[in-house]
């Protein structure tokens, strides 16, 4: 009888501490792009729809948010984005909202680790610029990004985000990031980042893109995240060795990769890889994505160290347009099917279904 009770003491115990798994955290995004927002708005409902299935930290931020109105022109709370952000507190617990006016915001702006819950967004179908020259001569690659965010539970929304720092010549190195994102719990929306070489530092952590654009030269999206990019456009400029995505995955047993999903693939030219392995394990798929003619027939630049043939994850998945042809891929080029896709267009992917929510309104 004590044994009996002991097992099923255990059995309660596993069963209470096992995570629920959530519907949305399972839902596929459907292969039909019309269908797309159907499937975002049933799986990102608003706070008072999802009350008691987000995290509680988040319901609390969340409920009677700050607003933080930006002008550079004057009349509102501040002129600048770093003076907003001085004014977010360590250890702050309440989502601060830093409204932008249209117009450019000429600053390198960063939201420390202890800033959590900051929104920036601008108003949709105007232009908000942030911009700033930052180089990886003067402040190192990484530290070069016009806005550098430390802190988790970060929103962007109709923002242009961009490096204003000139086109490095053809084989020369040039890194200028527009963006560094650091913070776990990240979500963009309708966000452009405007770069060259190293553009987008999706560095760490559960990351959500939509609707977004994302230009640059090489290795232009770059970093240890786990992302899911949906319905953005990937855009190649300049000439030369041109790669989109290097991620930056080192072992099997890293949680990361980036997901391309109902993406579309642009550009000048043609020869662009859809990736390759800064590091030993990278993680990179592209689902339901069109790819021009810009792309490499073979998709995926060499690996330098051919042992990483056997450790990289390269996969495409139901991709259309004249560069998604597989018929002269790289051998390491991974032949997905409907199952194991599935792990990558669900919001379980960036564990999404405890704290995304979508933009909020201007």
């Amino acid at each position: 009888m004590i044994g009996y009770i002991s097992l099923y003491t255990i059995a309660l115990l596993v069963l209470f501490a096992s995570p629920v798994v959530q519907a949305d955290d399972v839902t596929p995004i459907p292969a039909d792009k019309a269908q797309v927002e159907a499937w975002f708005k049933a799986n990102v409902g608003p706070l008072s729809a999802r009350k008691g299935t987000l995290d509680p930290a988040i319901e609390a931020a969340e409920t009677d948010p700050r607003i933080v109105n930006v002008n550079p022109a004057g009349g509102g709370d501040f002129k600048t984005i770093n003076e907003a952000i001085k004014t977010v507190p360590t250890g702050n617990t309440k989502r601060v909202i830093i409204k932008l006016a249209p117009g450019v915001y000429r600053e390198k702006v960063t939201v420390l680790h202890g800033q959590p819950f900051v929104t920036i967004m601008g108003k949709p179908g105007a232009e908000t610029n942030i911009t700033y020259d930052g180089t990886a001569a003067k402040y190192g690659t990484v530290e070069s990004a016009t806005l550098i965010v430390w802190a988790t539970n970060f929103v962007a929304a109709n923002l242009n985000i961009i490096n204003t720092s000139p086109m490095p010549k053809p084989g020369t190195q040039g890194q200028a990031l527009a963006h560094r994102i650091n913070g776990d719990k990240a979500a963009y929306y309708n966000c452009r980042f405007h770069g060259f070489q190293d553009t987008l530092c999706d560095d760490r952590g559960n990351h959500f893109f939509k609707n977004c654009f994302i230009e640059g030269t090489y290795d232009f999206i770059f970093g240890r995240g786990a992302s899911l990019y949906l319905n953005t456009q990937l855009h190649a400029v300049g000439e030369g060795l041109r790669v989109i995505a290097a991620h930056h995955r080192q072992s099997d047993k890293e949680q990361n990769g980036y997901a391309f999903v109902h993406c579309k693939i642009t550009g000048l030219g043609s020869g662009i890889y859809l990736g390759r392995s800064w590091m030993s394990h990278p993680k990179v798929i592209y689902a339901y994505t069109e790819m021009s003619s810009v792309v490499n027939p073979s998709g995926w630049a060499d690996n330098k160290d051919r042992a990483h043939d056997k450790t990289v994850f390269y996969g495409e998945y139901e991709c259309r347009g004249p560069g998604s042809n597989k018929e002269k891929r790289v051998d390491h080029t991974k032949e997905i099917d409907k199952k194991e896709v599935n792990q990558f267009l669900t919001l379980g992917y960036i564990k999404g279904s405890s704290w995304l929510l979508p933009p909020p309104a201007f």
